[in-house]
């Protein structure tokens, strides 16, 4: 099989960790917001019973934080996500799906609250900037609307919390899920969130001061050899198991939150005003057509770099498979689908073709773990 090589511009930024982790082995990159970010250190299986047992550090540069600051940027940031922030409160982290006037969804970030004139939007993989910019100035909002030089570090799984408060104290473990504070590391401090793309624990740290950060990089795997720590990055097994859902991948602008099980994140019946409301109050009336579900499929391996087409008994198409990997849990392949009603009941018999065979599969919940 061949092997390509990703060709470095300035259209794709290396991360100021980009050195550190080739020298570690990684095996393979993604692009994520115009950056390089780790998709691989060798096998993914190994890589995920890794995770889910000790302690990994990843490069997650990629996920970019669209600063919004200013007289008028809570009403931006509200008028952006159907999740209702008027109760929001410095210092918590919160999910909220940013949707266009039509409710499909342009991106799913992370929303810190910095202060009250000022929030971060820790995005997923799509342009938030510029639709934040055109939103502010067709309202003439009074805001500040930039990329801040942030490179997030990722400290994932079980023994996480113990490598933690070894490099920076026994209050880093008083945080709370999704909660952040900032923390002194020789002399510099930096915004450290309970959070992370992965169900085993962990935290994010929002490095602001490159070379700072740089230290605390390769302090992490020093102090951290007790702990078994290994570089690693978001493990495809891990996060289909736990159904955290890729934007661009298990969504996009042509799906909305009410398809993809984010109500408990639409605030239809609240006073808030945001884009989108009177389409998804519509939506929500109509009834949706289509649901994210998950599927296990009698396979023993799969690679999906497009939508596979799910099929009924009858061979009518009835969905399609976005995501899907070997789960060694299972011993077989899960994935995450998009099903039309009224076929993404539990249990409902699907086939799907991989490489030119036709196997079968049953649809359920998600997560799956």
């Amino acid at each position: 099989m061949k092997t390509f090589s990703i060709a470095k511009s300035r259209r794709i930024r290396s991360t100021p960790y980009t050195s550190r982790i080739e020298k570690q082995g990684v095996t393979a990159y993604t692009t994520y917001n115009h950056m390089l970010l780790p998709a691989a250190f060798g096998s993914l299986e190994d890589s995920y019973h890794h995770l889910k047992k000790s302690v990994q550090v990843w490069d997650v540069a990629g996920e970019r934080q669209v600063e919004i600051s200013g007289k008028d940027s809570a009403k931006l940031v509200q008028l952006m996500t159907c999740r209702d922030l008027s109760k929001s409160k410095e210092g918590r982290c919160y999910y909220c799906p940013i949707i266009d006037d039509k409710g499909g969804i342009i991106n799913d970030p992370v929303v810190l609250k910095l202060g009250e004139e000022r929030w971060w939007l820790s995005i997923a993989d799509s342009d938030v900037l510029l639709y934040a910019k055109g939103l502010a100035i067709g309202k003439k909002f009074e805001v500040k609307i930039f990329e801040p030089d942030v490179n997030i570090i990722a400290v994932q799984g079980p023994k996480s919390f113990k490598l933690m408060e070894k490099v920076f104290g026994q209050k880093i473990t008083e945080l709370k899920f999704f909660g952040f504070d900032y923390y002194d590391f020789k002399g510099t401090k930096h915004l450290i969130a309970q959070s992370g793309w992965s169900k085993q624990g962990g935290y994010e740290i929002y490095v602001e001061n490159t070379k700072s950060g740089q230290d605390l990089y390769d302090t992490l795997f020093e102090d951290g050899k007790e702990f078994d720590v290994k570089p690693g990055c978001p493990n495809l097994i891990e996060r289909i198991e736990s159904a955290l859902l890729s934007y661009g991948n298990d969504m996009d602008i042509n799906d909305n939150p009410l398809e993809c099980g984010f109500d408990k994140y639409v605030s239809l019946d609240s006073e808030i005003d945001f884009l989108g409301k009177e389409e998804l109050k519509k939506i929500r009336s109509e009834g949706i057509k289509k649901k994210l579900r998950g599927i296990k499929i009698n396979a023993k391996e799969i690679s999906v770099t497009r939508s596979l087409k799910i099929m009924d008994e009858n061979n009518n198409i009835i969905g399609e498979l976005r995501s899907a990997c070997y789960s060694p849990h299972f011993k077989q392949v899960i994935g995450i689908a998009m099903i039309n009603k009224p076929y993404w009941e539990d249990k409902q018999t699907v086939k799907i073709d991989i490489n030119d065979q036709t196997f079968e599969g049953k649809v359920c919940d998600l997560p799956f773990i």
